[in-house]
C-alpha cells in the first residue's frame, strides 16, 4: 500500500508503519485490490467514532497499470456492501479542489448508489502548518440529521 501511495504522486504519503497497522487494525473498514496475489489498490477508511453509520475513506489508491479499469469503483462498492450490514449509510471523504479525479470517482459512487452527494468546505490552507491544499468535505447519502 505503501508503494501504491508513494507511486501515485498525489497523496499524501504515510510511513510505512502507518499502512501496516491500517491493514491491521482497519481492515474491516479497508479494502485491497489484488491482480494474482499482487496489491493493485486500497483503499482505507474508518468508521466516525461519533456517528458508526458513516464511513470516512481516507486514501483511494489504484496502481499506476490498472487505473482506468474501474478498480477504485469496484473497492468502494465492496467496502460499503460489507459495512451495510453494521449499519453504515453513508460515506464521507475529503478532496482537494482541484483533484478531478476523486470528485469525478465519488460522484460516479453516489450515482451508481442512487444517493445524493453533497460539498462543503472543511478544511482551509491556513488549517495546515505544512502548505497543504485546502481540503473539502464529501458526503455520498444522506447527510446525517436529514
Amino acid at each position: 500500500m505503501w508503494e501504491i501511495a508513494r507511486d501515485s504522486q498525489v497523496l499524501d504519503v504515510n510511513s510505512s508503519y502507518a499502512y501496516v497497522l491500517w491493514g491491521r487494525d482497519f481492515s474491516g473498514t479497508s479494502i485491497v485490490a489484488l491482480d494474482h496475489d499482487r496489491v493493485v489498490g486500497f483503499v482505507t477508511g474508518y468508521r466516525r467514532p461519533d456517528r458508526q453509520d458513516t464511513l470516512f475513506v481516507w486514501q483511494v489508491a489504484v496502481d499506476a497499470d490498472q487505473r482506468g479499469k474501474g478498480v477504485a469503483g469496484r473497492m468502494l462498492d465492496g467496502v460499503l456492501d460489507r459495512l451495510a450490514t453494521a449499519g453504515v449509510v453513508r460515506l464521507e471523504t475529503t478532496i482537494s479542489p482541484d483533484n478531478e479525479a476523486s470528485q469525478a470517482l465519488f460522484t460516479a459512487l453516489a450515482r451508481r448508489r442512487g444517493v445524493p452527494i453533497s460539498t462543503e468546505e472543511l478544511f482551509r490552507p491556513e488549517h495546515f502548518p505544512d502548505s497543504h491544499e485546502a481540503e473539502d468535505l464529501y458526503t455520498v447519502g444522506h447527510r446525517h440529521g436529514g
